[in-house]
């Protein structure tokens, strides 16, 4: 089975790298045609679609604004709640894009999932989204209880949104004096260092990320931040106090440009006193577990295996 998935993995990083060759950069367009094609099916992932159970409401920000979060509730006993944000480089996604990923975890994990619809850069830039996941994270943490019946929380996101919920853990820390309110984190290839790792640096690859939109996402959500502004520990989690962060799975491939992030995130998480685990998948791309893959189904069920054991521990 290992050779398999191997095989199917290479095979199909080829192909991709093949189509996306022909394929204008994403920079070239404006943000809202961009995230249009995301939505349709053409922007190199598979076309995602909306699942039926999905509620729409709004929760409230500390500004008076409403934010927009999307709900999926399981049939059966909800036993947690798994808060999502979702990635696209600070500046494409939606909530509801995620919906076929977060009902399949809402059911196997047992947990009501609440996807937050965070201000996109560069109409938001830094640091709109992060307030916008803060708030909503905010109000979870309040009315988990009255709104799930139950308390107990975990974070988790991809790519942008793994950025997002490591900043978020530390803005409640920080900010509102809160630890051990979600008692784990799903942080899935992250970037956690935005003046960019050695592995951001060096890629010289077109899969689904390469340097020129690694350089145009950072310069949508940070305007006139320059690289080494960019080590703020506010902006990058990875120059952060991490004590009483809670216990995390990393997930990340070999052939993902934010490699480093997560080999780097993961150490620094340990060493400062938390419990962690770190899944490396062997030439994965960013993004791989979206694709119909049998690495992407291996890793899939991994993660809904950490969120399992949390909420029902």
């Amino acid at each position: 089975m290992e050779a398999e998935e191997l095989a199917q993995t290479r095979t199909f990083n080829e192909q991709l790298e093949q189509i996306l060759a022909v394929m204008p950069p994403i920079s070239s367009y404006p943000p809202d045609v961009t995230r249009k094609a995301r939505a349709e099916g053409r922007g190199g992932f598979p076309a995602p679609e909306r699942v039926k159970e999905a509620v729409d409401r709004t929760v409230p920000a500390r500004d008076g604004r409403d934010i927009s979060v999307r709900v999926l509730v399981p049939p059966g006993e909800v036993l947690g709640v798994y808060f999502h944000i979702h990635g696209g480089g600070h500046t494409l996604g939606t909530a509801w894009e995620n919906d076929v990923g977060l009902w399949r975890m809402a059911r196997h994990s047992h947990v009501a999932t609440v996807s937050v619809e965070y201000r996109l850069a560069p109409e938001h830039p830094f640091p709109a989204g992060p307030d916008d996941c803060e708030d909503a994270a905010l109000w979870l943490v309040e009315k988990a209880r009255a709104e799930f019946d139950t308390e107990r929380l975990v974070i988790g996101g991809e790519s942008a949104g793994a950025h997002l919920c490591a900043l978020t853990l530390l803005r409640l820390r920080d900010r509102h004096g809160i630890t051990g309110a979600f008692s784990g984190a799903n942080l899935v290839y992250g970037a956690y260092d935005l003046s960019g790792t050695p592995s951001a640096r060096q890629w010289d690859r077109n899969l689904i990320l390469n340097r020129d939109n690694l350089e145009w996402f950072g310069d949508n959500l940070l305007p006139g931040i320059d690289r080494e502004e960019r080590r703020d520990p506010e902006i990058s989690p990875l120059f952060a106090d991490l004590h009483d962060m809670p216990r995390a799975l990393f997930t990340v491939g070999t052939l993902d440009p934010l490699l480093d992030d997560s080999l780097f995130m993961y150490e620094r998480w340990k060493a400062a006193g938390n419990e962690a685990r770190l899944d490396v998948y062997q030439d994965a791309i960013h993004g791989f577990n979206a694709f119909p893959l049998l690495i992407a189904k291996r890793a899939n069920l991994a993660q809904e295996a950490f969120v399992a054991e949390i909420v029902s521990g």
